[in-house]
């Protein structure tokens, strides 16, 4: 496969945002698209669901099951969320859906679960499904307080099994970046050897006012 895994350094950190940008940039520089995402949880929140912005920034054809072979209600961990449906995750079915997914496109953009260590089961995390897939992964990261420790912990864990960090996003990068924001990137630019880059926070219902984040070169 060719492509990238989008992790975060915790939910709710723009993984969502920053996959979908990746692949919209790709898919408006004419390349096929495909997406993938072991496993959504928070469908009873309502508003559009992960998998589904997903599609429609590349512009993928594939379907909810092809994306997305686990959704559930609640919003919590997958490994709880399947207990709460009387079903388990099986760790081969992913791996194959991931596998007919990137098939299906000339890219690949499989976006995690929560942060990098969320189970999928008790036995088998979200890092060892990126191992498996063996793609270079992209850290969405805030740019506020506390992201330094979070980030530099994601990398660590990263590159703990073999894989390849393509960079960090920051986002939502604030309009005037303070001092805050900008030693932020700078630190974790040295002090994880890692290229940084920043997103400022989009309209979701407008994908053609997104900029541009280019796929990372270490995915060809």
């Amino acid at each position: 496969m060719r492509g990238v895994f989008v992790t975060g350094t915790g939910t709710e950190v723009g993984k969502t945002v920053v996959g979908s940008v990746l692949a919209r940039t790709a898919a408006a520089g004419g390349q096929r698209v495909a997406v993938f995402k072991p496993a959504v949880s928070g469908l009873d929140e309502g508003g559009e669901p992960d998998h589904a912005m997903l599609r429609r920034a590349s512009g993928s054809g594939q379907s909810d099951d092809e994306i997305a072979p686990y959704r559930y209600g609640p919003p919590v961990s997958p490994h709880l969320a399947a207990e709460l449906a009387d079903e388990a995750i099986d760790p081969a079915r992913l791996r194959e859906a991931a596998a007919r997914a990137g098939e299906q496109g000339d890219l690949l953009v499989v976006e995690g679960v929560g942060g990098l260590l969320v189970p999928l089961t008790l036995g088998y995390l979200v890092r060892d499904f990126a191992r498996d897939l063996g793609l270079p992964v992209m850290i969405a990261a805030s740019p506020t307080l506390g992201t330094i420790n979070h980030t530099l912990l994601t990398i660590e864990g990263v590159r703990a099994v073999g894989l390849e960090v393509a960079g960090v996003v920051l986002t939502p990068w604030p309009a005037e970046p303070g001092t805050l924001e900008l030693s932020n990137r700078d630190a974790i630019e040295r002090l994880g050897d890692v290229r940084v880059e920043t997103l400022v926070e989009i309209d979701p219902a407008r994908p053609e006012s997104w900029p541009a984040l280019e796929f990372p070169q270490t995915a060809a």
